[in-house]
């Protein structure tokens, strides 16, 4: 493995603006990023160009801190190094203040680490180390399921369920026992149930016990709390995923998410949430906040509604006071500003989209 490639995987160990001067490598067209560009979640704008990392000179950038409300409440890693704060050096070092100002309401809230095959055990152990030494708790995405996203923009996944025990066992080994927050497989149960991923019965079977697997490994670490993804409020009726989430191990998980890179708002997913927990013992669940603010996109092409859909916001910031027993907290799962596919101007999945964070951080209450 080269040393860019490692930075790219690892890139949260860098300095900042070292780790600025490899931005265009590690999103450029090489490069593959499991970062929630996948359906349901998005639909149009122009692409905005990231700005130039190679021209910008060193600038100096204020340590991203979670909000005022304390570790209580807040209790999740801000990554000093994520593309967003990386996007506000290269606005400021180019004298655009302004622009700045507004990806900081994205680079200062914690915001979830998208784990895929490539991010080995060290890579993790790194991420969770740096999280511990602020006194924080890293928030994952585990995004590895083998046929993940059924081939459409975030493909790929673990080859097959050998190589996905492994990589979940090293993820596992890399948390150790501090502290975490997984957020398990995003849309990994709803494929099956819509048939997407459907395989026939043994491949169907397969994933579940894939995903039973994965929840007793993490579980068996002291400090790792883990949340199935069960769907959002426009994909379909909690009655439906009654049975798959119980096949696919929620009895031992600590929960379910709901609205994994979407944009249903707060109140319908708290009423979706609400329903799926009646379903499955009272478990709790979080919700992506991240950029629902304005609700979905109801003008355009259902069909593309997911993909980057122009009018959207940042919503609430994330929090564990969410005045409601059963949702454990407001997350931001899917990172602002990163792209959901190759649609509406928008970069492959995962790439910064810059044009696109500034309109999320502009339309935010």
């Amino acid at each position: 493995m080269s040393a860019r490639t490692s930075a790219c995987r690892a890139g949260f160990a860098l300095p900042a603006v070292a780790f600025l001067l490899l931005l265009t490598g590690c999103t450029g067209p090489a490069a593959r990023d499991a970062s929630g560009g996948r359906g349901p979640s998005a639909a149009a704008q122009r692409q905005g160009a990231a700005p130039s990392a190679a021209a910008a000179p060193a600038a100096p950038r204020p340590r991203a801190t979670p909000a005022a409300l304390g570790p209580e409440a807040v209790p999740y890693w801000v990554n000093p190094d994520g593309k967003a704060a990386l996007a506000v050096a290269g606005h400021l070092a180019a004298g655009r203040t302004a622009e700045a100002a507004l990806l900081r309401r994205i680079s200062t809230r914690p915001q979830a680490e998208w784990i895929g095959p490539d991010r080995s055990e060290d890579a993790i152990r790194a991420l969770t180390e740096a999280a511990t030494r602020d006194g924080r708790e890293a928030l994952l995405v585990l995004y590895a399921i083998p046929d993940r996203d059924c081939g459409q923009h975030s493909a790929g996944g673990a080859t097959d369920a050998a190589a996905y025990r492994d990589w979940v066992d090293g993820v596992a080994r890399g948390i150790g026992t501090r502290r975490a927050t997984v957020v398990l497989e995003p849309d990994a149960v709803m494929h099956v149930v819509d048939g997407c991923a459907e395989g026939g019965g043994r491949l169907r079977g397969e994933r579940y016990e894939l995903l039973r697997d994965a929840v007793r490994r993490l579980k068996r670490q002291p400090a790792t709390t883990v949340y199935l993804d069960a769907g959002n409020a426009g994909w379909g009726t909690p009655a439906d995923l009654r049975l798959p989430l119980q096949e696919a191990g929620i009895a031992e998980a600590d929960g379910f998410a709901v609205n994994v890179s979407n944009f249903r708002t707060t109140e319908e997913s708290t009423a979706y949430g609400r329903r799926i927990s009646a379903l499955v013992g009272g478990k709790p669940f979080v919700i992506d906040t991240s950029r629902n603010g304005n609700g979905p996109d109801t003008q355009g092409d259902p069909a593309e509604s997911w993909c980057n859909p122009p009018g959207r916001a940042l919503g609430a910031p994330p929090t564990r006071s969410t005045g409601d027993p059963l949702v454990a907290a407001h997350l931001w799962i899917k990172r602002p500003g990163e792209s959901d596919g190759p649609c509406r101007g928008g970069p492959k999945a995962g790439e910064w989209f810059d044009a696109y964070a500034q309109e999320l951080a502009g339309n935010a209450r």
